[in-house]
């Protein structure tokens, strides 16, 4: 049997994504709470996702929505990681912008402990990419756009991000223009 270097690479590819999401799962959390959300997407819903970067970018004149869709037509998988955000009763934090969590409910504000916590889980788990040599970039348009075609089945997921995973001779995400 013979193996040939795309079908070798793209089986790496997937096999660095699901580490990821394991990677990400295991990163420390706030007062214990996992709140993370993992998805790894590839053929026709990352061309969806694609198309409506390229939408968002048309509507809202945000031209890196569009250069990030071009990125994304030149990988095969994406991770995308997002967070339930809720309040985490943790006692006179206010890092919120609010006195506490009863008010960050009442007015729909965001806890920052649990945002903080997908930033801890999104760099465990680029690490790890990047410790097996995958070119990757955290890409808040990915995230943007999963959220708005409603790619989680949580509805409560509030904040996205993507990580596109490349192979190849030249960093894809180096040079972005």
């Amino acid at each position: 049997m013979i193996r040939k270097s795309r079908e070798i690479e793209e089986r790496a590819v997937e096999n660095v994504a699901e580490l990821m999401c394991a990677a990400a799962r295991t990163a420390p959390k706030g007062k214990g709470q996992d709140n993370l959300v993992t998805l790894i997407i590839k053929g026709a819903t990352k061309q969806r996702l694609a198309e409506e970067m390229r939408r968002i970018a048309r509507e809202s004149g945000a031209g890196f929505f569009n250069r990030d869709a071009g990125g994304l037509d030149k990988v095969d998988v994406v991770v995308l990681f997002g967070q339930i955000v809720k309040p985490m009763g943790v006692p006179n934090c206010g890092y919120c912008g609010f006195a506490n969590c009863a008010e960050t409910e009442k007015n729909k504000g965001l806890c920052a402990i649990s945002i903080g916590d997908l930033g801890i889980a999104l760099g465990s788990a680029v690490s790890l990419a990047a410790d097996c040599r995958l070119d990757n970039r955290i890409m808040f348009s990915i995230g943007k756009a999963a959220l708005n075609l409603e790619l989680f089945d949580d509805k409560n997921v509030k904040i996205a991000y993507g990580v596109p995973l490349s192979v190849s001779g030249k960093n894809i995400f180096w040079d972005r223009g």
